[in-house]
């Protein structure tokens, strides 16, 4: 049908591990302003939602993926709005900005992490999660916490992804 693969359709290790962090952690996201940015199929802006955020914004750039969103936020009684479209470079002031794994391809993820830097200047929390992918950076980030995530071996390499959830530090 000529689509590309719906990769937002998995849960990968990288938001897994970051909406567990979110559940775990509900004071990162409780009354504030949240972005979910390449949010997939919505896990952790539902995470976010059901922890009490004031408001929850889902962004991908894939239609499919808004509407895996839409019914996904409805089926777990989660309020989030979506935004479709290429969001990087804006800042409408969200407090916090969770990202799960972005760092699977070289210039993608260098143009992302120069604007993710810019929001933790002015301020924002912005959150990573990230089973070990190839590009993500070396510096800047502080280990919050290591999950263990159970994942397919028809996506990943192993079974079993040890995941990490960082804090992108704003220097």
């Amino acid at each position: 049908m000529n689509l590309p693969p719906p990769f937002w359709a998995f849960a990968w290790a990288g938001g897994q591990g970051l909406a567990r962090y979110i559940l775990d952690h509900r004071d990162t996201v409780r009354g504030k302003k949240v972005l979910d940015f390449a949010a997939g199929a919505g896990l952790v802006a539902i995470a976010a939602s059901k922890s009490g955020a004031l408001s929850v914004e889902a962004n991908e750039i894939d239609d499919f993926a808004l509407a895996a969103i839409a019914l996904n936020t409805k089926d777990n009684g989660a309020e989030v709005s979506l935004r479709s479209g290429d969001l990087i470079g804006q800042d409408e002031d969200w407090e916090v900005v969770l990202a799960g794994d972005i760092a699977y391809e070289r210039d993608m993820t260098a143009r992302v992490f120069a604007w993710l830097h810019q929001l933790a200047k002015r301020g924002a929390s912005v959150l990573i999660g990230d089973p070990g992918r190839a590009f993500l950076p070396k510096t800047g980030l502080q280990e919050l916490a290591e999950y263990r995530v159970p994942t397919s071996r028809e996506i990943e390499d192993t079974e079993i992804k040890r995941t990490k959830v960082f804090k992108l530090l704003p220097g």
